[in-house]
């Protein structure tokens, strides 16, 4: 997608502060943090949301969760705790048509959302 800003980071059109990166996945700090440590975590296959996966994605959505928690390793929040969350569609509070995922840590997270 050309005016994806997901896309132009994955195709290094635009920096970012990339704290993991394979041939599927990239994950890079979000410029508006929400928690003292919040990275974005996408495929970088365009998909737009959640709402438009397909059965071919199986594989690559585990492997995302699998890179999150290396990430929250890295981040050295692995043991004491951290939150994903994964906004689908405007109504959703989704404001980046790509498929991504917040993992939010570094602090105590609030009230249980569930």
């Amino acid at each position: 997608m050309e005016d994806c800003i997901f896309c132009k980071i994955i195709k290094k059109e635009i920096p970012a502060d990339i704290v993991y990166e394979d041939e599927e996945i990239i994950a890079f700090k979000d410029i508006q943090p929400a928690a003292p440590i919040h990275i974005l975590v996408i495929p970088k296959k365009h998909i737009p949301s959640l709402a438009y996966l397909q059965n071919e994605d199986e594989a690559l959505i585990g492997k995302i969760y699998t890179v999150i928690n290396e990430v929250a390793k890295g981040q050295g929040v692995k043991e004491k705790g951290y939150r994903v969350i994964v906004n689908c569609g405007e109504d959703g509070g989704q404001e980046v048509g790509h498929l991504h995922f917040h993992l939010l840590a570094g602090k105590k997270l609030g009230e249980k959302i569930v």
